[in-house]
């Protein structure tokens, strides 16, 4: 059985025989009344960082999301390559229909990916998307 302190090396860990997915964050996510609008409870976490992000900035313009959050500016993370770069954050437990409640929370400036995680392993993070 995976535990905390064995992360996952695919962001994906098995917890009692019920896959949980590793959703790394480093904004909203991590305030508790925002999971609770969100999953309908306070998640599971950890804190923990990424390797190889900076953080930016991104006006939201989502009334339903500004509502939830109460702010305008979201933090945003870039990928720089370098290892030298790191984002603190926090490491939360979540099932496959959090994450879809997560990637509805999210606006269409970000994209889910993997990413590596301080303490080895790896999670899913939001980042600014490329393509926007």
């Amino acid at each position: 059985m995976q535990s905390w302190l064995e992360p996952a090396a695919s962001g994906l860990i098995d917890v009692g025989n019920h896959p949980v997915h590793l959703l790394f964050s480093y904004g909203t996510l991590q305030q508790e009344h925002v999971q609770i609008s969100t999953f309908g409870r306070p998640l599971n976490g950890r804190a923990d960082g990424i390797i190889g992000y900076i953080v930016t900035s991104l006006k939201i313009t989502d009334p339903e999301v500004i509502q939830i959050s109460g702010q305008v500016n979201h933090p945003m993370i870039r990928a720089t390559g370098n290892v030298r770069h790191r984002v603190p954050g926090t490491v939360f437990e979540l099932t496959d229909e959090d994450l879809s409640k997560a990637d509805a929370y999210e606006v269409e400036a970000y994209v889910r990916v993997q990413a590596p995680l301080e303490s080895g392993g790896r999670a899913w993070v939001y980042i600014e998307r490329e393509d926007k």
